[in-house]
């Protein structure tokens, strides 16, 4: 016998500076008398960031009792099939939070609790809502800078009202002392532990009678399906890629130089533009007017001169012809002695700001000129009209505010130096994104081709609205296909310039798409599961047409119907009957058992 709890929030304060406050669950499991034989273990999604905390105890002597301690609520948006397999395998279910902590109760109350009802579907378990914490009564902060009253606290009707919607139980813990533990969370959740192993004892007693009314001749047990091979996606490379094409210096379009040219840093202008508005002013993408900023027109004046110039040449489709680097001039020697560290920064995401703050410290080794020099690589990153959101920031919060944003130069002729002609339209790109995303792309404009000294340059083999998404992934490294088949074209192209990434993320979507499938829908769908596979087979992609092989075999008495089931070869029909659910033992166990029963003439409650 066993009982399964699931706990989910934090009862700790978000802006208490206590972190060592024990957990309302381990407090219990650690007091209460009833308890025994307490172990504990993690499960993470990653290396140091547990997503949740699993328990496991004796109650009442010989009873297993297992916990699942979940901190934090993101585990909703992160995994959405592990937190309903828990609800759904829960006898009760905690829902904690603290009483001062107004934000994460409203956060709770307007996203997770839709999730948690969702999940519980018209299930009967019961719900705890815990309040924890004596609520303090400090003056709420006034500043114009926050978006809510973070000090105030959660009332008690707030809580009851949140409780009525759960149908739960609401209790008030003032603190985690022995009262509040033992007897008064302790002496709820043993009650309903007690209700949970007598509901499970009733519906055993139900079964095992109802087993015994039947017919002495037992029906056929179905096995379940092979488990089918799992697909597992692959890590994003969005910002090396990036990183790398700085290192190798590939379609380097804009070189720096101190005042003395003695030495040049090279860099790309459709990189610096899309972390920049300062760098969009200077290379002509925006004009000051367009800026409404005098302090970023003011620092791009200050700090970089463009050298002049003949003018760039315009190829017939309006792009700049193959030309030299555009020569910058950087006024200031402190700064430009930093800028190959300052333009690492900004290839790798422009998120590593404490790195950036070290490397320059031991470059200079003044602090007056260190805090200069981070102080323009602020105004530099900052948005026009804002306030500087960089000078207190930490990494991780820096990511979220200057991650590199190319989808703003995606489809577009600015800065554009190469333009490809497919199906009669044409569609401006930018080969610095083109070489760093893309082997074969960068083969393809560094090498003895014809491409790498043309601008425009023909498609072939794929649909325009196939090569776009297939671009909007380079840009942004996402993707959303609209259909399975889209999905597919994707994959087909990704497969062609050997973007083994996108490949993958297309897979996933198919097998995401055709498990979600009811059986009704995949009776009468007019995609053609064969084609798909044969599809898969050509273009290398050997996970997919694995699967589809195995789904189709765990489906055989819908697909074995079906006129494209004959178009399988010899080989994917004979792994088909192998694995095929269910399988022919058991249709012929069943077609014995039926003609028994009928032979017998009585009626079975079972079938």
């Amino acid at each position: 016998r066993s009982v399964n709890i699931v706990a989910f929030g934090n009862e700790r304060d978000g802006f208490s500076e206590d972190n060592q406050q024990p957990s309302l669950i381990w407090s219990y499991l650690g007091r209460s008398a009833l308890i025994s034989q307490i172990d504990s273990s993690l499960s993470a999604s990653q290396v140091g960031n547990p997503v949740f905390t699993e328990y496991q105890a004796c109650v009442f002597g010989n009873v297993r009792l297992v916990v699942h301690d979940c901190p934090v609520w993101d585990i909703f948006d992160s995994d959405w099939y592990t937190s309903c397999r828990l609800i759904g395998g829960a006898d009760i279910i905690v829902i904690k939070y603290s009483v001062n902590d107004k934000t994460t109760f409203q956060e709770l109350k307007d996203s997770y609790v839709p999730m948690v009802k969702k999940a519980l579907h018209h299930c009967s378990v019961p719900v705890i809502i815990s309040a924890i914490g004596a609520r303090k009564n400090a003056v709420p902060c006034t500043c114009p800078l926050c978006t809510s009253d973070r000090r105030s606290c959660v009332t008690t009707s707030e809580g009851v009202q949140l409780a009525k919607e759960l149908g739960a139980t609401y209790l008030e813990l003032h603190t985690l002392n022995d009262f509040y533990i033992q007897k008064y969370f302790g002496g709820v959740l043993e009650y309903f532990m007690i209700q949970s192993l007598n509901q499970k004892s009733s519906e055993k007693m139900k079964k095992r009678k109802k087993t015994q009314r039947c017919h002495p001749v037992q029906p056929p047990q179905l096995e379940q399906p092979e488990k089918m091979p799992i697909l597992k996606g692959e890590a994003s490379h969005y910002n090396a890629d990036l990183h790398n094409l700085l290192c190798c210096c590939r379609c380097a379009d804009v070189a720096f130089y101190p005042e003395d040219f003695s030495t040049a840093v090279e860099a790309h202008k459709i990189i610096l533009c899309s972390v920049s508005h300062l760098f969009m002013l200077l290379f002509g993408v925006k004009s000051p007017s367009d800026v409404h900023d005098a302090s970023t027109v003011q620092l791009a004046q200050n700090l970089f001169a463009m050298e002049a110039g003949d003018p760039f040449p315009l190829s017939p489709c309006g792009v700049p012809a193959c030309v030299p680097p555009v020569r910058v001039v950087v006024k200031d020697s402190v700064f430009c002695s930093c800028l190959p560290d300052i333009l690492h920064f900004i290839y790798s995401g422009a998120f590593q700001w404490e790195q950036l703050e070290e490397d320059i410290k031991k470059k200079l080794k003044d602090p007056d000129k260190t805090e200069n020099v981070l102080e323009k690589v602020k105004c530099i990153l900052k948005t026009p009209g804002k306030l500087n959101t960089v000078k207190d920031c930490r990494s991780h919060q820096i990511k979220r505010l200057y991650n590199t944003s190319l989808r703003l130069f995606f489809n577009t002729p600015v800065l554009a130096d190469v333009i490809f002609k497919i199906q009669g339209a044409t569609v401006p790109a930018h080969r610095a994104v083109l070489v760093a995303r893309c082997e074969v792309m960068a083969a393809m404009f560094n090498g003895n081709y014809l491409e790498a000294k043309s601008i425009l340059v023909p498609v072939y083999g794929v649909s325009k609205d196939t090569f776009l998404s297939f671009l909007e992934y380079l840009y942004t490294d996402s993707c959303c296909p609209a259909s399975i088949l889209q999905a597919m074209s994707l994959l087909v192209c990704a497969e062609m310039y050997q973007v083994m990434r996108l490949q993958h993320i297309c897979e996933l979507y198919i097998i995401t798409q055709l498990q979600s499938m009811p059986s009704r829908e995949l009776a009468s769908t007019s995609l053609s599961i064969v084609s798909l596979l044969k599809k898969a087979k050509f273009h290398n992609s050997d996970c997919l047409s694995t699967w589809l092989l195995h789904f189709i075999a765990t489906n055989y008495l819908i697909f074995s119907q079906k006129p494209e089931f004959q178009e399988l070869s010899v080989e994917e029909r004979n792994f088909v009957e192998m694995h095929r659910w269910p399988s022919n033992l058991y249709l012929k166990q069943l077609a014995d058992y039926r003609n028994y029963i009928h032979s017998q003439k009585c009626h079975c409650t079972v079938m």
